[in-house]
Protein backbone atom coordinates (compact mmCIF):
# COMPACT_ATOMS: atom_id res chain seq x y z
CA UNK A 1 0.00 0.00 0.00
CA UNK A 2 1.02 3.34 -1.14
CA UNK A 3 2.12 5.75 2.00
CA UNK A 4 1.28 8.97 -0.30
CA UNK A 5 -1.73 10.16 -2.35
CA UNK A 6 -1.40 12.50 -5.03
CA UNK A 7 -4.74 15.10 -5.67
CA UNK A 8 -4.98 15.41 -9.61
CA UNK A 9 -9.33 16.08 -9.05
CA UNK A 10 -9.76 18.79 -6.42
CA UNK A 11 -13.69 19.30 -5.37
CA UNK A 12 -14.83 22.69 -7.02
CA UNK A 13 -17.01 24.24 -4.35
CA UNK A 14 -19.83 25.41 -5.95
CA UNK A 15 -20.25 29.62 -5.43
CA UNK A 16 -22.57 31.92 -6.08
CA UNK A 17 -19.97 35.16 -5.37
CA UNK A 18 -17.34 34.68 -8.62
CA UNK A 19 -14.77 33.07 -6.11
CA UNK A 20 -12.95 29.98 -7.24
CA UNK A 21 -12.52 27.48 -4.49
CA UNK A 22 -10.63 23.91 -5.16
CA UNK A 23 -10.10 22.05 -1.95
CA UNK A 24 -7.35 19.93 -2.80
CA UNK A 25 -7.43 18.08 0.94
CA UNK A 26 -10.34 17.90 3.56
CA UNK A 27 -13.76 17.25 4.20
CA UNK A 28 -15.39 17.61 0.47
CA UNK A 29 -12.46 15.54 -1.32
CA UNK A 30 -10.65 13.34 1.30
CA UNK A 31 -12.94 13.34 4.14
CA UNK A 32 -9.95 14.11 5.99
CA UNK A 33 -11.54 16.30 9.09
CA UNK A 34 -7.84 17.40 10.67
CA UNK A 35 -6.80 19.94 7.94
CA UNK A 36 -8.29 21.59 4.40
CA UNK A 37 -6.16 22.97 1.64
CA UNK A 38 -7.84 24.78 -1.02
CA UNK A 39 -6.59 26.91 -3.89
CA UNK A 40 -8.54 29.86 -4.35
CA UNK A 41 -8.96 33.15 -6.54
CA UNK A 42 -11.00 35.88 -5.48
CA UNK A 43 -12.68 38.30 -8.06
CA UNK A 44 -12.05 41.96 -7.99
CA UNK A 45 -15.10 43.22 -5.57
CA UNK A 46 -15.59 39.87 -3.65
CA UNK A 47 -16.11 39.74 -0.02
CA UNK A 48 -17.87 37.11 2.58
CA UNK A 49 -19.99 38.02 5.63
CA UNK A 50 -18.12 37.89 9.19
CA UNK A 51 -17.40 34.96 10.31
CA UNK A 52 -16.10 33.65 13.55
CA UNK A 53 -15.00 29.99 12.58
CA UNK A 54 -13.91 27.19 15.20
CA UNK A 55 -10.38 26.19 13.23
CA UNK A 56 -7.39 28.26 12.93
CA UNK A 57 -6.74 29.60 9.38
CA UNK A 58 -3.54 29.83 7.12
CA UNK A 59 -3.49 31.71 4.14
CA UNK A 60 -0.64 32.36 1.27
CA UNK A 61 -1.10 35.19 -1.02
CA UNK A 62 0.02 34.17 -4.99
CA UNK A 63 -1.21 37.24 -6.42
CA UNK A 64 -2.70 39.93 -6.20
CA UNK A 65 -4.05 41.63 -2.63
CA UNK A 66 -6.04 40.15 0.11
CA UNK A 67 -7.81 42.04 2.80
CA UNK A 68 -8.25 41.15 6.37
CA UNK A 69 -11.04 42.85 8.76
CA UNK A 70 -9.48 41.22 12.02
CA UNK A 71 -11.06 42.31 15.24
CA UNK A 72 -11.20 45.65 14.32
CA UNK A 73 -7.80 45.49 12.28
CA UNK A 74 -7.57 45.70 8.75
CA UNK A 75 -4.84 43.81 7.17
CA UNK A 76 -4.46 43.94 3.52
CA UNK A 77 -1.59 40.64 2.21
CA UNK A 78 0.21 41.20 -0.92
CA UNK A 79 1.59 38.53 -3.12
CA UNK A 80 4.72 36.39 -1.01
CA UNK A 81 2.69 36.91 2.06
CA UNK A 82 1.37 34.59 4.67
CA UNK A 83 -1.19 35.05 7.84
CA UNK A 84 -2.46 32.97 10.61
CA UNK A 85 -5.88 33.44 12.12
CA UNK A 86 -6.55 32.03 15.37
CA UNK A 87 -10.05 30.15 15.68
CA UNK A 88 -12.66 31.82 17.44
CA UNK A 89 -11.45 35.07 16.20
CA UNK A 90 -14.05 37.49 14.27
CA UNK A 91 -13.02 37.64 10.73
CA UNK A 92 -14.01 39.01 7.16
CA UNK A 93 -11.88 38.36 4.30
CA UNK A 94 -12.56 40.75 1.22
CA UNK A 95 -10.80 41.78 -2.01
CA UNK A 96 -11.84 45.26 -2.73
CA UNK A 97 -8.72 45.53 -5.20
CA UNK A 98 -8.94 45.85 -9.02
CA UNK A 99 -6.93 42.70 -9.73
CA UNK A 100 -8.14 39.05 -8.60
CA UNK A 101 -6.26 37.51 -5.78
CA UNK A 102 -5.32 34.31 -5.95
CA UNK A 103 -4.52 32.09 -2.70
CA UNK A 104 -4.12 28.93 -0.92
CA UNK A 105 -6.11 28.48 2.41
CA UNK A 106 -4.87 25.87 5.04
CA UNK A 107 -7.38 24.88 7.68
CA UNK A 108 -6.82 22.89 11.01
CA UNK A 109 -9.42 21.67 11.36
CA UNK A 110 -10.96 21.09 7.90
CA UNK A 111 -13.10 24.03 6.67
CA UNK A 112 -16.73 22.88 7.33
CA UNK A 113 -19.57 25.08 7.30
CA UNK A 114 -20.88 23.57 10.52
CA UNK A 115 -17.75 25.65 12.17
CA UNK A 116 -17.27 28.23 9.79
CA UNK A 117 -20.50 30.73 12.26
CA UNK A 118 -20.94 33.38 9.31
CA UNK A 119 -22.61 36.25 10.37
CA UNK A 120 -25.98 36.96 8.26
CA UNK A 121 -25.11 40.32 5.96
Amino acid sequence: MKKYFIQNSPFVVPTTDGKRIEEHHGLATTANKEISIAHMIAPPGWSEPFQTPEFDEYTYIIKGKKQFSIDGDIVVLDAGQSIKIERNIRVQYSNPFDEPCEYIAICTPAFSMDLVHREDE
